[in-house]
């Protein structure tokens, strides 16, 4: 099969395909012509690779864990198992970060909100203070507390 109609059946772009044949994840055959030619067992390659890029692996990942797909032995399954594992603990490493910056910054809008309840209302007159006095402005060290 031809490059979109392979494209088509996976459900990735053409682009995608080459940039897979570019990064060695995916191999074609030429016709005389040079057009690139496709097996059935590519379009399955295509939805794995697609489903390891959706587990956010690289593309150099995905290369180290093709060989288990693509000629499935103990040897390298059990290096395919220690690998995704790597990945999983990577991940919930960033998950982990991700939960830290969200209650830091729940706590600074709640920090803020507190903080704009003690300022005038916008149509306070122009000789009103922008901060009240006794009221400190929201700052880091503030925040921090």
């Amino acid at each position: 099969m031809r490059i979109g109609e392979l494209a088509a059946r996976a459900g990735v772009s053409v682009r995608s395909l080459r940039y897979y044949e570019q990064q060695g994840l995916l191999t074609s055959t030429r016709t005389p012509s040079g057009q690139r030619q496709y097996t059935e067992y590519d379009v399955d390659r295509v939805r794995f690779i697609q489903d390891l890029y959706a587990a956010n692996l690289s593309s150099g990942t995905i290369a180290e864990l093709m060989p288990c797909r693509d000629a499935p032995s103990i040897h390298n399954s059990d290096a395919t198992l220690e690998r995704m594992a790597r990945e999983r603990e990577r991940i919930t490493a960033q998950i982990d970060d991700l939960l830290r910056a969200r209650n830091t910054l729940d706590r600074l809008v709640s920090l803020a909100r507190a903080h704009r309840a003690t300022l005038p209302e916008p149509d306070a007159g122009p000789d009103e203070p922008a901060v009240p006095e006794g009221s400190a402005p929201l700052s880091p060290v503030t925040a921090s507390a």
